[in-house]
């Protein structure tokens, strides 16, 4: 469609060894239009990075793309070479990773971790220099001049992850991968960098990718949903549709586990059981161990991904058991 950004469609990237092959991405297809944020959602280990790291192609030596297609504005990205590769990530579509002590450079000053971004640029010093200091103050950073001469051991978790998408935004990309943004950070700072990502996207135009576990920050920043699990996509569409009329059991027991806000002091729900192995995926659909309304169906064969609503999409046998399901998050 026009008014999308992105397009993905099929898509399969394994993790091939002497020994096993990891399923990470099992046949996915989702799109982002211009200026959305589109959360993937779902447990660690079900492919939500993967998936962001296989859209930049920035996978180590051993993941083997198996199939479907990438294409932003338009464009096709596979198969596309390392320096043509070159000319988006970072400059088009730039990503915010989740690791950040692993992530940011110890040794290395703030201000040079940020002038990275502006290699191949024709840019003078004090353009570097000016660019940098806007680039702090935009993500909320007090005395700017200051901190770029410090290093990341010097910083709060909070403004490691505001240095973070300082860095991702350095070259005005039309969108961001934003890879856990919230992740170890106390509920205060956690706010504060929903409310940044948020202003952000409206100031700069951006598409945001959210990746995360946290229904809570999917419901305050996100306009359109895909739930992942074991490599797959089993839940799509937005966001007000998803939380309040859940159509797969998996979204449905993500739901029913988060603390409700009414005061209810009532024992939180939880969904029994472990991921399947990648590795070892069934033949069946990949959460019928763990599912209540699982029937023989579910264990022998794999559910399509069909539609339930308008642009609503499960991959389950039995939505209509889900049909009267309430979501407990008012939004």
């Amino acid at each position: 469609m026009e008014n999308n950004i992105l397009e993905v469609k099929n898509l399969k990237m394994h993790y091939v060894s002497k020994y096993e092959t990891v399923k990470a991405i099992n046949d996915i297809s989702f799109s982002v239009k211009k200026g959305e944020t589109f959360g993937l959602v779902g447990e660690s280990g079900c492919g939500k990075s993967s998936v962001c790291k296989t859209l930049l192609q920035l996978l180590p030596p051993n993941a083997k793309f198996m199939g479907g297609s990438i294409k932003y504005k338009g464009k096709e990205l596979i198969g596309l070479s390392n320096k043509e590769l070159q000319k988006i990530r970072g400059r088009e579509i730039s990503m915010s990773f989740q690791e950040l002590m692993t992530a940011l450079n110890p040794v290395t000053k703030v201000k040079e971790q940020i002038y990275e971004q502006f290699i191949g640029l024709k840019m003078t010093k004090q353009e570097k220099y000016a660019k940098a200091v806007n680039l702090l103050k935009l993500v909320g950073i007090p005395s700017p001049e200051q901190r770029l001469e410090e290093y990341v051991h010097q910083f709060s978790g909070g403004m490691r992850q505001r240095i973070m998408i300082a860095i991702a935004l350095a070259a005005q990309p039309s969108m961001l991968l934003a890879d856990e943004p919230t992740t170890a950070l106390d509920v205060t700072i956690q706010d504060q960098i929903i409310k940044l990502i948020n202003s952000l996207k409206e100031t700069l135009g951006m598409s945001i990718i959210l990746v995360t576990h946290d229904l809570g920050v999917v419901s305050q920043m996100c306009d359109s949903i895909a739930v992942m699990y074991a490599g797959s996509i089993v839940e799509t569409g937005d966001t007000l549709t998803i939380f309040s009329k859940p159509r797969h059991p998996y979204t449905e027991g993500l739901i029913r586990s988060m603390p409700k806000d009414d005061g209810s002091k009532d024992r939180l729900e939880s969904i029994e059981g472990a991921p399947p192995n990648l590795n070892n995926l069934p033949k069946g659909c990949s959460f019928a161990e763990r599912c209540k309304y699982a029937t023989e169906i579910c264990i022998n064969q794999m559910p399509p991904l069909k539609e339930v609503g308008e642009n609503h999409y499960s991959k389950c046998f039995h939505t209509d058991l889900l049909i009267n399901s309430k979501g407990l998050i008012e939004l």
